[in-house]
């Protein structure tokens, strides 16, 4: 004996199920079939978008010739002023006092060691501000984000007016120079300040000229460059080559050789690396935003 049932089901399927009466403790089984409904065809069509799609934003961080914040303020020239007259005093107070002692050969000596050493501390400036933090760190975060910037078009640096340039570097040889000026008479030590920190201050102009061509450049600045006084743009040009770990010294370029045969920052690296789980930038590929982005027309060549 058999019963049939019909249960009231969705639309979208019908089950069959048929219950056969057994005797009490046997075990009954249940044959269930299912049918899926085909899909309907009107459901899937997808109504066609216009292929046309709007184009992309201009990224706000590319700079443009008329870019406002390449252009030098009353700030700016007031702190490059400043810093200026710092300098010139400490190379008059240099002067005056050799000539009332009639030493002149320690002064010229410290101005030329001062002048060596900025470029060793322009190339140690830059190399760990090109490696380590970002625009967020505290004091050095905007520097950071320039240079950083500068990878990415360093044809600006042409374009950005000499106080505009400087008056970060002008800032801080005034607040450091301005006292040795008051305090100290002695003319090595005032000389050396005076060359080792004119040198650092207009670092960033030697560096603006190294991004330059010739024929834009004033024939002196072409003859320092030409006898290694001043920084060449063919030796700077192989920092903004792959793998952008080298010649980061921008005042003379005289320490560059020396730091990159004996691969003195990779070792900095590796100390800081398992002293503090520093990773620099130069250790990983490099990203879009240090390869150069090359306007047509604007970049020098």
């Amino acid at each position: 004996m058999s019963v049939a049932f019909h249960h009231k089901l969705p639309h979208s399927s019908v089950i069959h199920e048929r219950a056969h009466y057994v005797p009490k403790g046997r075990v009954c089984c249940l044959a269930a079939t299912t049918t899926k409904p085909r899909p309907n065809p009107a459901e899937l069509a997808v109504e066609p978008r216009p292929l046309t799609a709007p184009a992309p934003p201009i990224s706000p961080t590319r700079p443009i010739l008329d870019d406002p914040t390449l252009k030098s303020t009353w700030g700016h020239r007031a702190w490059l002023a400043c810093g200026c007259t710092t300098v010139l005093v400490a190379l008059a107070k240099s002067a005056i006092a050799s000539g009332e002692s009639h030493v002149w050969a320690e002064p010229i000596l410290a101005g030329a060691v001062g002048y060596v050493l900025a470029d060793l501390g322009s190339g140690v400036y830059h190399w760990g501000i090109d490696n380590y933090g970002d625009v967020s760190t505290p004091v050095f975060g905007n520097q950071i984000d320039a240079f950083q910037g500068h990878h990415k078009w360093p044809w600006t640096i042409t374009r950005r007016q000499p106080a505009n340039n400087l008056h970060a570097l002008a800032r801080a040889v005034a607040f450091v120079v301005g006292p040795i000026d008051l305090i100290c008479n002695d003319p090595t030590m005032l000389g050396f300040a005076a060359a080792c920190s004119g040198c650092i201050m207009f670092s960033q102009q030697f560096h603006s000229w190294a991004h330059s061509t010739k024929s834009k450049l004033p024939p002196p600045v072409v003859a320092l460059q030409d006898l290694g006084l001043l920084v060449s743009r063919s030796q700077h040009a192989a920092h903004h080559r792959a793998p952008y770990n080298n010649n980061y010294c921008i005042v003379s370029g005289v320490w560059n050789e020396f730091l990159d045969d004996r691969k003195v920052f990779e070792v900095l690296e590796m100390v800081l690396f398992f002293k503090f789980g520093l990773r620099p930038r130069s250790w990983s590929e490099p990203s879009s935003e240090w390869m150069e982005d090359v306007e047509e027309g604007l970049a020098s060549s």
